[in-house]
């Protein structure tokens, strides 16, 4: 597994590689149990500002909260004056390409909604060439996943687990009912729908509003 302790080493190999090549990434929503995970493949000259919309789409948040990526020490992100650490200095997130700073077997993370607090640990599994199923197109999509996205606003992996244990042991209690509302009464923590993760991801692609 990188460490990104000789990060110089791993950010020469991975500029060896050419810009056809696709990333195979396992997402997991950490400490979920049982685990909220997601599979993607993702164009390795897709920006990590891209990731962050693919992430978004393929999970089911609603991008209504700040997020950070953490590669070894380096973070990547929208800057913020206001927070920011002049001694550690988010990179701007639209200027890194994921071919420049990971390689296989490489694991970082990706924060979001930094109040809920959650955490995402994403592995990169693969790292190869296109096959003709892909050519020279931009390419984000989802192959893989389990369980539905915890709401919005949820508290974070805590409160959200305790909401599990309720819908298992009283799904028709009042603590149960309260949430399934807000939440949505179509809401099913089993579910994972996606073809419509891919639908989101394939409108923003044709839309232009991620490269």
């Amino acid at each position: 597994m990188a460490t990104y302790k000789n990060k110089e080493y791993a950010v020469a190999n991975a500029a060896k590689k050419p810009s056809s090549t696709l990333f195979t990434l396992k997402i997991e929503l950490v400490d979920t149990t049982p685990c909220i995970w997601r599979r993607i493949a993702i164009s390795g000259h897709a920006s990590f500002a891209t990731l962050h919309h693919v992430i978004q789409a393929a999970m089911g948040w609603h991008d209504a909260h700040l997020h950070e990526f953490r590669v070894g020490d380096q973070r990547i992100g929208v800057p913020n004056l206001d927070y920011d650490d002049p001694g550690h200095p988010t990179a701007v997130e639209t200027r890194v390409r994921l071919n420049r700073l990971l390689v296989a077997d490489t694991t970082f993370a990706y924060l979001y909604d930094f109040g809920d607090g959650w955490e995402h640990r994403i592995h990169v599994e693969q790292v190869r060439n296109r096959d003709d199923r892909y050519g020279d197109e931009r390419v984000a999509g989802v192959e893989g996943g389990e369980r539905a996205c915890p709401p919005e606003n949820a508290g974070g992996v805590g409160q959200y687990q305790e909401f599990l244990e309720c819908w298992e042991s009283d799904p028709y209690g009042e603590p149960t009912e309260k949430v399934r509302t807000w939440a949505g009464l179509d809401f099913d923590p089993t579910r994972f729908d996606r073809p419509a993760a891919n639908a989101a991801i394939e409108r923003m692609l044709w839309n232009g509003w991620i490269k």
